[in-house]
């Protein structure tokens, strides 16, 4: 049986200024944007492993948090059989941590109770800055493909061949705190040539559906989506697609990032993401549960993070405690 842990956000306190003092690496010369109890020596953006090996973590039961969900406990049971191949790896007890919040999830692994975790997009930065947290594997396809797009759609017939020519027209949006619908294009558009609000009316449908069956229905001249709602909405026939045209899309937006503690013993830590990269959706809760994923894929947080950095970057967001909890 999975073991499952829950604790009060509030037991998982950010470490006091004076234990990060005392803590802070003195020798430290790069960090970038990573927290003074970090290093970065090498520049990949993530902490270093501490070089002194009285600083490495071995211990014998390792702690697992998915990301905060309504339900812990039957995400504790989904994540049975994983669990279960992780310690058949790793040889250590391995115990299910239920996380109440994102922040909660963050200051677990700065304070070292927890060592190794799926965080969610958004949060990912934030426990690499100030948790050392240290992505390396992401749920994708048996092709390789993993997350979602950002895509712009205008009608097949329209006259708009970029996102350019997006100036002077009606473009929906979905809501304002939506990412690939809102965020994300004014964080990405003026680079393409177009400042939302400023150089195009921008339009809040409420929802991509809406957004899409609006291009189809010439209410808006153009709308930016997510991949992943508007391939579900073909597949039930809600649109025609030879109705609309797509002139642009991004990189692949990442979805849960897995990570490990910056200071667990390399050999662990080898064999944690070991684990991962070996263990078989198929036939199991957690293959049921997530449709379409069939396996774990190598990521970096310097690669695949850069768009969510970009975005974060653009809005003003910064990676502190107050940040994280969105004040």
């Amino acid at each position: 049986m999975t073991k499952f842990i829950t604790r009060a956000a509030t037991a998982l306190g950010i470490l006091s200024a004076s234990v990060v003092s005392a803590a802070a690496s003195e020798d430290c010369v790069e960090r970038g944007a990573l927290d003074v109890l970090y290093c970065d020596a090498n520049g990949d953006l993530v902490a270093d492993t501490p070089t002194d090996p009285a600083k490495l973590s071995n211990p014998d039961t390792l702690v697992f948090a998915y990301t905060p969900v309504e339900d812990p406990a039957v995400y504790a049971d989904i994540w049975a059989p994983f669990i279960s191949h992780l310690e058949g790896v790793t040889g250590k007890d391995v115990q299910f941590f239920a996380v109440q919040s994102n922040s909660a999830e963050v200051e677990a692994m700065r304070s070292g109770r927890l060592h190794v975790a799926g965080f969610s997009t958004g949060p990912t930065p934030f426990a690499v800055n100030l948790a050392g947290a240290v992505p390396f594997a992401i749920m994708g396809a048996e092709d390789g493909q993993f997350g979602y797009k950002l895509q712009v759609f205008t009608q097949a017939d329209s006259d708009i061949k970029t996102v350019e020519d997006l100036a002077g027209r009606r473009v929906a949006h979905t809501s304002p705190t939506s990412n690939s619908g809102n965020q994300a294009p004014r964080a990405l558009f003026p680079s393409l040539g177009v400042e939302p609000d400023k150089d195009y009316e921008v339009i809040y449908s409420g929802s991509h559906d809406q957004s899409m069956l609006g291009v189809v229905a010439g209410d808006y001249d153009a709308a930016p989506v997510a991949s992943e709602v508007v391939d579900r909405m073909a597949e039930r026939g809600l649109y025609d697609t030879a109705d609309v045209r797509k002139i642009w899309e991004s990189d692949p937006f990442p979805t849960t990032s897995f990570t490990v503690a910056h200071n667990l013993d390399p050999a662990l830590s080898a064999k944690i993401q070991e684990a991962f990269f070996t263990f078989d959706f198929a036939g199991t809760k957690l293959g049921e549960e997530f449709a379409g994923v069939s396996k774990f894929i190598p990521i970096t947080y310097q690669d695949q993070w850069a768009v969510i950095r970009q975005i974060q970057k653009s809005n003003g967001v910064e990676y502190t405690p107050q940040g994280l909890a969105g004040k």
